[in-house]
C-alpha cells in the first residue's frame, strides 16, 4: 500500500477523527472509504440529489403532477 500525506483543514480533521472513533476504525481508513467512495460516484461534487437519484425518476407508479397539484393537499394536515 502506497503513503500519501495531505493537508485538511481543522474541521475536517475533526470531523475525520469524530468518525474513526465512533466506527472504531483508523483515520486512514475513513479516508481512504471517502476517496474510493468519491472516485467511483456517477454524480459530479455538490451535484443535487435529484441528480444522483435521477434514475429512480418515474420507478413508481402515480399521478405525475403530485408534487405540483394542490388538489393533492387537500384534507392533508386535518
Amino acid at each position: 500500500m502506497k503513503i500519501i500525506s495531505l493537508k485538511v483543514p481543522d474541521s475536517l480533521d475533526e470531523q475525520i477523527g469524530d468518525l474513526a472513533i465512533r466506527r472504531d476504525v483508523s483515520r486512514s481508513e475513513i479516508v481512504r472509504e471517502a476517496l474510493a467512495e468519491y472516485l467511483t460516484s456517477d454524480a459530479p461534487p455538490g451535484s443535487s440529489v435529484l441528480a444522483k437519484t435521477l434514475d429512480l425518476a418515474g420507478c413508481a407508479p402515480g399521478p405525475e403532477d403530485l408534487s405540483s397539484n394542490p388538489a393533492y393537499l387537500e384534507g392533508f394536515g386535518e
